[in-house]
């Protein structure tokens, strides 16, 4: 096989997907691709991915990479992390079979995988499936030892300038089908008018929507600039110890922000504060909802989601899947009943009118007159 196009890096592949365009090469650095990320990058039009990591470990069943070969893409594997020194970002790259060159020179070798190789990793990751389930349970142990305040009385959570009281609280999250169920949700959204909250890319994906986020939760690392400065209010999630990556980001921008420190995920915080604040509803758009969408976020921290549910179940309203719940299919025999239905009814108006029915009157009469009867 040979390609040729612009090469893209990026170690961080949220970050790489804004910048992709039809025919480009990305090059990543992601261990077990998971299955948005894939999906985003099937949407840049890109022709080859290369990874200086393995598309899948076997530690669990990851989808990512069968969606990124099912639509065409070619995938270079585990190519090595020197990849990043030898090519720039711009350059022009030429994929032979499965090495890398720039100017005529190959620069890395790594493993061509095709969909009959990826079937069978996923088969093998299932059967090992049980081990990853043991150590989610000992981190979810740990998560509760070290933020048992936070679950419990929320007595951490940052003062905020919205009253979420008796409102209905829309997290959105850059996770599984958030795009269609957003979409899917857009009548909730226009008579209940709830609190919306953007989990870092999900505040984008609100905007691209047409509607203006309140509040935007994260790290900051992968939301627009012109987002955060679309007058939501941002709150910075620093991890214990107060480290907050994207408090520098915030500040670089001159927009004013809250820390809020906890363990865990953006996601998880995020509902901790529509439910500590008192919210009447929470909608969940996008959030990890099972083993396999934990493990693909990549994260230890991922088991506090698990608890974090727990704790917000009463409230908690998960829209997952709410695109396929139901779809109307209109037929055409439909519209031409309620055509027809509409066109009887202005008739029997217009034939009730008494000036309609003087006209025709006056009209019998003239044709009479002309013919003589």
């Amino acid at each position: 096989m040979f390609y040729e196009g612009t090469a893209k890096l990026d170690k961080k592949t949220k970050r790489l997907v804004k910048r992709l365009k039809d025919g480009d090469i990305a090059i990543i650095d992601h261990e077990d691709l998971d299955r948005v990320t894939a999906e985003a990058l099937v949407e840049t039009g890109v022709e080859v991915v290369v990874n200086a990591s393995c598309f899948t470990s076997g530690r669990y069943p990851n989808t990512g990479p069968l969606i990124l070969c099912s639509a065409g893409i070619y995938l270079l594997d585990n190519v090595g992390t020197n990849v990043f020194d030898l090519v720039k970002e711009g350059s022009r790259l030429v994929i032979k079979g499965e090495d890398v060159y720039v100017n005529g020179n190959a620069i890395a070798r790594g493993k061509k995988l095709t969909y009959r190789i990826l079937e069978s990793e996923i088969e093998k990751a299932n059967n090992r499936i049980g081990e990853e389930l043991e150590k989610f349970a000992v981190n979810t142990l740990e998560y509760m030892r070290k933020e048992k305040e936070l679950i419990l009385d929320g007595s951490r959570v940052p003062k905020t300038g919205i009253n979420f009281s008796g409102r209905h609280a829309l997290i959105v999250v850059r996770g599984y089908d958030y795009k269609a169920d957003l979409k899917a949700l857009r009548t909730y959204m226009r008579e209940v008018k709830p609190i919306l909250i953007g989990v870092d890319g999900g505040a984008d994906a609100l905007v691209e929507e047409g509607y203006k986020p309140d509040i935007i939760i994260g790290d900051m690392d992968s939301v627009a600039d012109s987002t955060l400065r679309c007058g939501a209010e941002l709150i910075v999630h620093a991890y214990p110890g107060g480290e907050a990556p994207g408090l520098k980001r915030v500040e670089g921008l001159g927009l004013p922000s809250i820390i809020f420190e906890a363990a865990g995920t953006s996601e998880d915080i995020a509902m901790i504060l529509a439910y500590e604040k008192d919210a009447e509803l929470i909608v969940a758009v996008g959030s990890h909802a099972n083993l396999v969408e934990f493990l693909d976020k990549g994260r230890k921290g991922m088991s506090s989601t698990f608890l974090v549910r727990l704790k917000v179940g009463s409230k908690l309203v998960d829209a997952k899947g709410v695109n396929k719940l139901y779809k109307s299919s209109v037929k055409i025999s439909h519209l031409v009943v309620l055509l027809l239905a509409g066109m009887s009814a202005i008739v029997a108006i217009i034939m009730a009118a008494p000036s309609f029915r003087q006209s025709v009157r006056l009209l019998i009469v003239q044709l009479k007159l002309i013919l003589g009867i």
